[in-house]
C-alpha cells in the first residue's frame, strides 16, 4: 500500500520512475491489469480533468469504480471524511481518490485508514497529480529539468498547482521564478518575485494558473480586462518568448484573462497534451498504489 499525497514524501528516483513509467504507457507498454480491484472517487469539489482523467485511468487498468455522489451520500446527514473513508474501506474498496477543500485533509486518514488515498486537491495546499502530469509534459519536450527555466505566473496565493510545482521543480534543478501580482504572492513557496514581461526572453516554460474566482472576488482588486492586460500572456508577449519555450496550464482555462484565447491551441501551447498525459500519469499513480512499478 503505497499513499500519494504529495510529492515532498518521494525521492526523486521514484518521482522520475514515474514519469518514465507514464510515458511508457503512452507508448503502449501497458502494466498488468487490476481486475478485481475497486476504487471510488470522492470529489468535495468541483471538477471534470482531474476526476474524469482517473475515471479513464482506472478503466485502462481494468479497475472497477465504485460511484460516489457527495450529495446522495451521508455526508449531508454530517458524516465526516474519516468515517465515509472507513466506511468505504470496510466494505472493501481497494483505493480511494480524494478532491477535498481543507489543505492537508489526508494526514488523519494515512494513519488510520488501511487502503491508499490518493490526493486529487485538497484546498489551497497542494496537487501532486497535477503535479506529476505537468512534469512528464516537460520532460516529454526537454528529456531533462536542469537548468531548465520555469515561470510560475499568476494567482501563486490560491494555487496548489503551484505549491506542488515550485516545490518538485527546484528539486529537480530547475530555475523556478514566481510571476504575480502583489497581492496574491506567497512566500513560502520560496520564490522570487519577477515581472513576467523580465523573463519572457529566458524562460522555458512559461506555466500559467487559472485565476480561482471563487476563493476570492477578483473585482474587488482589478477587471478581468485590466489582470490579462498587465499580468497575462497576450498575443503581443508570445512574440517575445524564447525560442523552443512552452506555455502550460493545469486548466479550466479562463479565456482572455490569464491567456488570450486565441493562444489556447498555439503552436507553443501544451494545455490539451497536459490533459493527455494526465491519463497516464494518473495510471502511473494508480499502479504504484496497488502493485508497484513495473
Amino acid at each position: 500500500m503505497k499513499h500519494f499525497v504529495s510529492l515532498d514524501t518521494l525521492s526523486l528516483d521514484e518521482i522520475m520512475g514515474m514519469i518514465e513509467e507514464s510515458l511508457r504507457y503512452k507508448q503502449g507498454d501497458l502494466p498488468p491489469l487490476f481486475d478485481g480491484k475497486t476504487v471510488a472517487n470522492l470529489f468535495f469539489e468541483n471538477s471534470t480533468r482531474t476526476k474524469n482523467s482517473f475515471q479513464m485511468a482506472e478503466r485502462h487498468l481494468n479497475m472497477q469504480e465504485i460511484p460516489f455522489d457527495v450529495t446522495t451520500s451521508s455526508v449531508t446527514k454530517g458524516e465526516t471524511l474519516y468515517d465515509t473513508c472507513k466506511t468505504l474501506e470496510a466494505i472493501g474498496v481497494d483505493a480511494l481518490v480524494i478532491r477535498h477543500p481543507e489543505a492537508g485533509y489526508y494526514h488523519e486518514l494515512v494513519e488510520k485508514l488501511n487502503i491508499p488515498v490518493l490526493n486529487g486537491g485538497d484546498g489551497s495546499g497542494e496537487h501532486p497529480s497535477q503535479s506529476l502530469l505537468d512534469l512528464v509534459t516537460i520532460f516529454e519536450e526537454f528529456k531533462t529539468f536542469q537548468g531548465l527555466n520555469v515561470a510560475i505566473c499568476g494567482d501563486l496565493v490560491h494555487s496548489r498547482v503551484a505549491r506542488s510545482n515550485a516545490s518538485v521543480l527546484k528539486r529537480l534543478g530547475a530555475n523556478v521564478v514566481g510571476c504575480s501580482p502583489a497581492s496574491w504572492w506567497d512566500d513560502s513557496m520560496g520564490l522570487e518575485r519577477k515581472e513576467l514581461d523580465d523573463v519572457l526572453a529566458e524562460s522555458d516554460v512559461i506555466m500559467l494558473l487559472r485565476v480561482q474566482h471563487e476563493r476570492h472576488i477578483m473585482g474587488d482588486i482589478f477587471s478581468k480586462e485590466e489582470y490579462h492586460t498587465q499580468f497575462g500572456l497576450t498575443v503581443e508577449r508570445v512574440e517575445r518568448m524564447k525560442e523552443g519555450a512552452i506555455i502550460m496550464h493545469p486548466a479550466p482555462v479562463n479565456r482572455d484573462v490569464e491567456i488570450a484565447g486565441s493562444l489556447i491551441e498555439h503552436e507553443r501551447s501544451r494545455i490539451f497534451p497536459q490533459m493527455k498525459n494526465g491519463v497516464y500519469a494518473r495510471m502511473s499513480i494508480l499502479n504504484r498504489a496497488l502493485g508497484g512499478l513495473q
